[in-house]
């Protein structure tokens, strides 16, 4: 990735934590107001959608998860794929770290929560929910800790986190795929093959990248595949070269106009949508349950032992260097804020616990958003506590 196109990548994903974290917080308070089931009957309204032989009924909370959340991941794939081709993960040297620290970050993790969860009986199905990053919230917790710490921790924990969105794909797709229908998973996969062959047209119009998207997604979501597959999918079938010579490539001009409206809408639609649990009632009870507490100490405990622990092997058996001037504890610091989960871990919560589970579903929503406030807060305190040392020299 070109600097010029992370900055403005990192710009947009610092800038809609704070709208992120709104969105959750609005949901929460409204879940535990006077007016909860209005927030209960707002995100289960069924709403159907016809359109000649395609039907479909879900709720207002389906329909983000299954029709919005696809376009995210479609700008997830786009940052993948010109990461592994154009930018930080095509180089060997650089990539060491950070893949080598997500996957530590994938596996400590997902043990913590089976240590609550692993006993016969246990609800083992939530063990991927603690091992995402959240790049948004990550990010804007770095930014507002550290805005003079180095550069290069903020790459760093970009490519990580975009390695951590790969594993958490790849985990989708392995894990949550319901009854196959072959019929209509033929007919994705003859999509995807359109799709492949139109990337050696470059000039082709966006109109017919869009209609091949919504093909794809109504196929996807008809063969029982989970259809933000449609959306990395899509994704890697976008060409890198520009339309014309001398323009700007077709992938990076599709992700910078896509990547605002997933930053400022989808986002924080989904989070206000997902976050929501209350503190009273039988639900409200639970939340300290094995699935909750295996979430929030999998995304405290699990990621910054995992992330940090991955890094510095690597960098003590000299198969990676650390980031150019940055300082162990902030190497650290960084590893905690790994351990905001939010909004990729709510998205795999309810993958884990689908239906009408409402005391398992609030237990992924409240390990959520205590694990991931506590990363975040211990994050960013280690940070500051860095910064101030840095300032402290600088004076001295």
């Amino acid at each position: 990735m070109s600097t010029r196109s992370t900055l403005a990548f990192l710009k947009t994903e610092t800038g809609s934590g704070a709208l992120l974290a709104a969105a959750a917080l609005l949901a929460i308070v409204w879940a535990n107001s006077p007016w909860a089931a209005s927030y209960d009957a707002l995100t289960h309204q069924l709403v159907a959608v016809r359109i000649g032989p395609f039907a479909e009924e879900l709720t207002l909370a389906g329909w983000v998860k299954t029709a919005l959340m696809p376009i995210f991941f479609f700008v997830v794939g786009l940052e993948i794929k010109h990461e592994i081709l154009r930018g930080e993960l095509s180089n060997p040297r650089r990539l060491a770290l950070p893949l080598l620290a997500a996957a530590g970050g994938v596996v400590v993790p997902a043990l913590v929560y089976l240590a609550f969860n692993g006993a016969p009986g246990g609800l083992r199905q939530g063990w991927p929910i603690p091992t995402a990053t959240d790049i948004a919230f990550a990010l804007a917790a770095l930014a507002v800790a550290g805005p003079r710490l180095p550069p290069t921790l903020r790459i760093f924990l970009l490519t990580l986190a975009i390695a951590d969105d790969l594993a958490a794909v790849v985990l989708i797709a392995v894990l949550f795929t319901a009854d196959l229908d072959v019929p209509m998973l033929a007919c994705a996969a003859v999509t995807v093959a359109a799709l492949a062959a139109m990337s050696r047209w470059r000039a082709a119009p966006y109109f017919f990248w869009a209609v091949g998207g919504v093909l794809l997604w109504g196929f996807t979501l008809k063969s029982g595949i989970n259809t933000s597959l449609a959306g990395i999918a899509a994704a890697f079938c976008l060409p890198l070269e520009p339309k014309r010579t001398g323009g700007q490539g077709v992938l990076s001009e599709t992700m910078e106009a896509l990547h605002p409206y997933v930053a400022f809408f989808i986002l924080p639609v989904f989070a206000f949508m997902a976050a929501g649990f209350s503190l009273g009632g039988e639900a409200g009870g639970a939340i300290f349950g094995p699935v909750s507490l295996g979430i929030a100490a999998g995304l405290f405990f699990g990621k910054q032992i995992g992330v940090f622990g991955a890094a510095a092997l690597a960098i003590g058996l000299k198969w990676a260097r650390r980031p150019t001037g940055a300082k162990w504890l902030e190497l650290y610091g960084v590893s905690a804020l790994c351990g905001v989960g939010f909004t990729m871990s709510l998205f795999i919560g309810a993958l884990a616990f689908p239906g009408a589970d409402a005391l398992h579903q609030a237990q992924v929503r409240a390990g959520v958003v205590m694990g991931s406030v506590a990363a975040a807060l211990m994050g960013i305190g280690l940070l500051l506590l860095s910064a101030r040392r840095r300032a402290r020299d600088a004076e001295a």
